[in-house]
């Protein structure tokens, strides 16, 4: 006996029923990405392997331990399922030379991929939507970014969405913090554990947002990164600070706050929320003005956030349920002759734009009537053989107290219409 396929460890089907949750998302998101003048751009699930490693560095977990990987022998290529979306973007930009006529805000969305152990909101294949701000070199950019966020969890109904926000500074200032930092992480190596000793040479600032409480109590005394900048750098953070405070945004500044790609600069923020355990954090962004010239292009200033789908899913699950919207209308028939007139009823009235399911499968007529009702469709449209000799149409209302109707088939659309906004 063949044993039964399952989907791959991490890799999930979204069902129908949630699959609701996220169209309605998804719309949500567009429209409201469109309103901020944010350009839609998709790039191809494989990248070359060493864009990543280039744009999110050597000595991070997505490039040591995350990535699929594998070398394409027909062609001499090592490939990647990208790991996140930043990176393709900025590639693309460079490829096309989008920038030739001046900045860019740009937008993507889609599924990325990377091998970690699978647990609640967080798996191997996971989708995201992102924001480049491409060209622009102020606080007033991130400050849009961040704003734009906050409007989002408002639209959305998202409560308890705390924004985390902290400034990195520039290479040169990390590169003498890092010394300091590594100094002071020798000294304390007793209490580190696996991965902070992993980390201490290689990425010290990735030791900063450790979970383990007994490595925070190592860097207890740690030196502080905000100490080593210099006054452009601090000049920028005050800025955006304003800006936030004039647009009502609060925010905690998280001095530990880093994010786990090597490209990031200045900014850095994460919007967290307590109610999805361990994987609190939903969207997660910053400046990254040295990607470009990282990757081969010429140095241009940029910044952006990535959104984790499911993570926001779950929390508009506990805050709204599951929505349950159906079809406008649910074709029933019965008798001779009368599968054919439902036939082309259907069609009519979905070319007239309404949403209309036509019973296939046969059944009687009470059965029929379960599944329109099971549909969560408005309304039954009934055919039977009297409707077709009369050329007519029942209507009955599936979620009101309306009685039902015979209409003629010619004024049905203009009708139904009516029988919707009743209902």
């Amino acid at each position: 006996m063949s044993t039964t396929i399952q989907a791959v460890r991490g890799m999930n089907d979204v069902l129908p029923e949630e699959a609701r949750v996220w169209l309605d998302f998804e719309a949500r998101v567009q429209a409201w990405l469109e309103r901020y003048g944010y350009h839609n751009i998709r790039m191809p699930l494989v990248e070359p392997t060493q864009l990543f490693r280039r744009a999110i560095g050597e000595a991070t977990d997505i490039v040591e331990k995350e990535m699929y990987s594998w070398r394409d022998e027909l062609n001499g290529e090592d490939l990647t399922l990208r790991p996140e979306g930043t990176a393709s973007c900025v590639r693309a930009a460079i490829e096309h030379n989008l920038l030739y006529e001046g900045p860019k805000r740009l937008w993507y969305a889609g599924p990325m991929y990377r091998h970690e152990r699978p647990q609640k909101g967080r798996y191997r294949q996971f989708y995201q939507y992102g924001a480049e701000a491409l060209g622009y070199p102020g606080p007033d950019v991130d400050a849009e970014l961040i704003v734009m966020c906050a409007r989002l969890w408002r639209e959305l109904g998202l409560e308890g969405i705390r924004l985390e926000l902290n400034t990195i500074g520039s290479p040169d200032e990390r590169a003498r913090y890092r010394t300091d930092l590594v100094r002071h992480l020798e000294t304390n190596v007793d209490r580190l554990d696996a991965d902070a000793k992993r980390r201490m040479y290689s990425n010290p600032l990735r030791v900063l947002d450790s979970k383990n409480a007994l490595v925070q109590q190592a860097l207890s005394g740690a030196p502080t990164l905000t100490d080593y900048l210099g006054e452009a750098s601090l000049a920028h953070f005050a800025d955006l600070r304003r800006l936030l405070a004039s647009a009502g945004v609060e925010y905690v500044i998280n001095p530990r706050l880093v994010r786990g790609l090597d490209y990031y600069n200045l900014t850095v923020f994460e919007w967290v929320s307590d109610a999805l355990g361990a994987q609190g954090t939903v969207c997660g962004g910053g400046r990254y003005d040295g990607l470009f010239a990282q990757i081969g292009g010429k140095p241009t200033p940029a910044a952006g956030f990535a959104m984790g789908v499911e993570r926001l899913i779950a929390l508009l699950q506990q805050v709204r349920g599951a929505p349950r919207p159906g079809p406008h209308a649910y074709v029933v028939f019965q008798g001779s002759g009368t599968l054919e007139y439902a036939f082309t009823l259907a069609d009519e009235l979905r070319a007239a734009g309404f949403a209309v399911v036509q019973h296939a499968g046969g059944g009687s007529f009470k059965s029929q009537m379960k599944k329109a009702d099971a549909s969560g469709a408005k309304l039954a449209l009934i055919v039977g053989e009297d409707e077709l000799a009369a050329g007519e149409v029942t209507a009955k209302p599936l979620r009101t107290a309306q009685p039902q109707q015979r209409v003629p088939r010619g004024v049905l659309a203009r009708r139904l219409s009516e029988f919707l906004q009743d209902g």
